[in-house]
């Protein structure tokens, strides 16, 4: 095991922690096993009133016809783009520069499935209706991320949406949806996540991230097209004999927290707006557009954890666990937003803040 940080242990033994829902413990699934009944069946090999229930629960939440639950976004994705290029008799897919797809699943889609991926737009630009058009090659599927966390969760207007889709379905090209964090976009377009979906031909979320399950996903689409995901999930090994504990965990949570959503959206507003108080940081976006944001700080990555370090013993409130190196002269760290926030006191995290400031003021 690779050892703590002096950064990570002084975040750990702060009373304060400001990100996210909690550890990730086994709390997390006995608060919802504490809400079950004992003698409730499990699910076997992907069917039983369990798992067909909540696919059927979250059909209707997508305004789609169908869904599916798998054991992670990485299978349910490249497995929906897989179907889209077989259907389409092309092997190439269009997304961004920094989507999951690309830099964290060890190039999964091109050696599991062949599938050539087309880099659209810059990595620190949102995918616009114009980079679709100059396409210079055909494509079976478009791939769109909302929000777009490696570039501090910014979203494109409604209205691009809308463009793009009507596009693709002009010009043959399946649409799909990356929404792992697509209730966290809702606050923001002031609409439903059918609203939404409807410009979508397929679309997959996660029940861990925002959420804050223990694991899981689902993708939904047209029934011919979950049914063929179903037997792809067979061939990648998802269908375990059974998948209770994360559909528990997933309808709970997603029961507990999908209207929070707005209140996460708004202290994300009031956090960025401290953070671009100080001197020497700035929120990328300045206003946030979901409960998610990255901070960037104009000083070099050792001297910016040691101030911190510093900060959380002394004020007991923690903002983050690590810091990324952009440059020799700064640094950066993602923020988001979840249960956490409401349960620091106010005057503790002004004073922290006024702690921060002081301490950039004077480097």
């Amino acid at each position: 095991m690779t050892p703590l940080t002096l950064l990570q242990q002084a975040f750990q033994r702060t009373i304060y922690p400001v990100g996210g829902h909690g550890k990730r413990n086994i709390q997390v699934l006995k608060e919802v096993l504490n809400h079950c009944e004992d003698e409730l069946d499990s699910d076997n090999y992907g069917s039983g009133p369990l798992i067909e229930d909540f696919q059927n629960d979250m059909a209707r939440f997508f305004g789609k016809e169908s869904a599916v639950f798998f054991p992670s976004g990485t299978m349910a994705q490249q497995i929906a783009l897989r179907i889209w290029c077989d259907a389409q008799g092309i092997k190439k897919v269009a997304y961004h520069p920094l989507s999951h797809l690309e830099i964290h699943e060890e190039g999964g889609l091109k050696e599991l499935h062949q599938i050539e991926a087309i880099l659209l737009t810059d990595q620190d630009k949102l995918i616009r209706l114009e980079d679709v058009v100059q396409l210079k090659e055909d494509i079976a599927c478009l791939l769109l991320e909302l929000p777009q966390r490696e570039i501090g969760g910014q979203l494109p207007a409604y209205e691009e949406l809308v463009a793009i889709s009507a596009y693709c379905r002009e010009k043959g090209i399946k649409l799909h949806l990356d929404g792992a964090r697509l209730l966290e976009a809702l606050p923001y377009y002031q609409k439903t996540a059918a609203e939404i979906c409807e410009l979508f031909d397929s679309v997959y979320m996660s029940f861990y991230k925002g959420i804050g399950g223990i694991a899981g996903a689902i993708l939904a689409g047209g029934e011919a097209f979950t049914q063929e995901s179903k037997v792809w999930k067979r061939r990648h090994g998802g269908d375990l004999i059974s998948l209770y504990p994360y559909i528990l965990s997933a309808a709970y949570y997603f029961k507990q927290r999908q209207f929070k959503m707005r209140q996460y959206y708004e202290e994300a507003i009031e956090l960025a707006a401290l953070y671009n108080d100080c001197p020497a940081v700035e929120t990328l976006p300045v206003v946030p557009v979901t409960n998610m944001f990255h901070v960037h700080i104009r000083l070099p990555k050792e001297k910016l954890e040691t101030l911190l370090v510093a900060m959380y013993e002394a004020t007991g409130v923690g903002l983050t666990a690590y810091l990324k190196e952009v440059s020799e002269t700064s640094c950066a760290f993602e923020v988001w937003i979840g249960d956490r926030y409401g349960q620091v006191p106010k005057k503790k995290l002004a004073h922290a803040f006024e702690w921060l400031k002081t301490a950039l003021r004077a480097v």
